[in-house]
């Protein structure tokens, strides 16, 4: 059972980021700031969902959520300033885009950069543990898989609608055929 808090005595957004390991499209971060003892039967980390839980639990979540919101950093500027940086930028817009200031932000992961006048907590595979984190995965997952299914539809051969830009064999071998599109990170070793 996923923990409803961090620390119960203040208000908490659980912070989440999706699509770093991609070769194409923008990384994408979520906060979601759930009500103090929320529970759901369903919601895990989003990587343990199939795709029609997820949708549904994307329902739930913006109409359960004291706020949310969801933040890209483009594939350009992933290959400006890299993809770690860009993962914290995207999450740093996604605090600035919540209708409610949250006095603490737990995010998963092992490394953050600090955002002014909130603190945080890192936790590892912390959305298999915080429901709030989880709430974010799920998203940041949902939001950048339609992206991605979009984009996928300018360039089929890619097979975005399937990988959603991550590197597997048949999108490496449309790279190679086809040679990178307009959204491929060209920072990044694309064969």
């Amino acid at each position: 059972m996923l923990k409803s808090f961090y620390n119960a005595d203040v208000l908490e957004a659980g912070l989440d980021e999706v699509g770093r390991g991609c070769l194409a499209g923008p990384v994408v971060a979520a906060a979601v700031i759930l009500p103090r003892n929320y529970r759901h039967p369903v919601l895990n980390d989003s990587k343990q969902l199939t795709r029609a839980q997820r949708e549904t639990l994307r329902i739930d979540i913006e109409r359960d959520a004291l706020a949310w919101a969801v933040a890209e950093v483009s594939h350009e500027d992933i290959d400006k300033i890299n993809i770690l940086k860009a993962s914290f930028l995207a999450m740093h817009r996604a605090v600035d885009a919540l209708t409610t200031r949250p006095e603490h932000l737990l995010v998963d992961g092992n490394r953050f950069v600090p955002y002014p006048m909130i603190s945080h907590t890192c936790i590892v595979k912390g959305d298999a543990h915080y429901l709030s984190i989880a709430a974010a995965s799920v998203l940041a997952k949902t939001y950048r898989d339609d992206l991605m299914e979009r984009l996928g539809a300018e360039f089929p051969a890619y097979g975005w609608a399937q990988n959603v830009g991550y590197p597997t064999p048949a999108h490496r071998n449309a790279i190679r055929q086809f040679g990178p599109t307009k959204y491929h990170r060209m920072s990044f070793r694309l064969m």
